[in-house]
């Protein structure tokens, strides 16, 4: 794989576009030390990015609950990103807006910082082993656990935030799983290190943990939707990893995952049964703007 500071082609910059290679970024700048930075995740499915306003708007709030102002309206950051995946002729890919505080002022307080926003894109498929995706990837439990609400910006995408999950992730695959379940503050499943979770019940009902210290991904909502336009009843609630062992199904939702069923999470095993592979068509119906047959 190409590293990611070798690509070719254009990013947008502060407004410009801008070589690949040329994009620098200075080691003392405050959103690399305090992490001062909030970004997005978007697809691209057959040139358009799926839900992209949703996903600018989220930034938005994103930096005015860290602090600071993006020096763009949404409408300016919409069109700039439409403009580098035409820029780029990514068709089927990913786009990562992101913004930071820049190297002015090197101290906690940083009032005075250059607000700066990228936005790069590049051709990607499925985020894991398309394999994987037919039958189901295997979760650990982290040791790791989402912090209180009242101890960071949960709602948001900020950067800090996924530090713990850049860990867990770590921890599982040495243990030869692809990806963690975290627990939330109180003990009770959250979600997976970048990913909303689903699990089915015998009476072919969905639960989801309620997203009190975690985000509420524009993906988990658009399945909910599809879910409820299905009669599928889905229940937001507090679910204990005691209840684990009783569902039988379980899937992942995340504008990089997808949906993506689950085979186990530690010894709890669960099946890739029908209702997840209709989500899964449903979705991809949905995002590549096509109607059911």
């Amino acid at each position: 794989m190409i590293p990611y500071d070798k690509r070719s082609g254009k990013i947008w910059y502060n407004g410009d576009l801008v070589d690949w290679s040329n994009v620098k970024v200075h080691v003392l700048s405050h959103g690399l030390h305090y992490a001062s930075c909030v970004f997005e995740g978007e697809r691209v499915y057959d040139g358009l990015i799926f839900k992209l306003e949703e996903h600018t708007s989220r930034l938005f709030h994103s930096a005015r609950r860290m602090g600071f102002e993006i020096p763009y309206s949404e409408d300016e950051i919409n069109s700039a990103c439409k403009k580098i995946i035409s820029t780029q002729k990514v068709d089927n890919g990913y786009v990562r807006p992101v913004a930071w505080r820049g190297s002015e002022m090197m101290a906690i307080s940083a009032q005075h910082t250059k607000i700066h926003v990228a936005i790069a894109t590049w051709e990607w498929g499925s985020y894991f082993d398309p394999k994987l995706k037919i039958e189901g990837i295997k979760l650990n439990i982290s040791s790791w656990r989402r912090p209180a609400p009242n101890t960071i910006p949960w709602d948001t995408k900020a950067s800090g935030l996924y530090m713990i999950c850049t860990l867990s992730k770590h921890e599982a695959e040495k243990q030869g799983y692809t990806d963690s379940l975290m627990l939330d503050h109180e003990g009770n499943v959250a979600e997976a290190t970048g990913a909303n979770i689903f699990f089915k019940d015998k009476n072919n009902e969905l639960h989801t943990p309620i997203p009190d210290s975690f985000l509420d991904g524009i993906t988990r909502r658009t399945v909910i939707e599809i879910a409820k336009s299905k009669k599928i009843k889905v229940h937001e609630r507090k679910i204990s990893p005691d209840e684990l062992k009783d569902f039988v199904g379980c899937f992942l939702t995340g504008t990089a995952a997808e949906v993506t069923p689950v085979s186990c999470i530690a010894e709890n095993q669960f099946k890739v049964c029908k209702m997840i592979i209709d989500l899964n068509e449903s979705y991809q119906l949905l995002v590549k703007n096509k109607k059911a047959a």
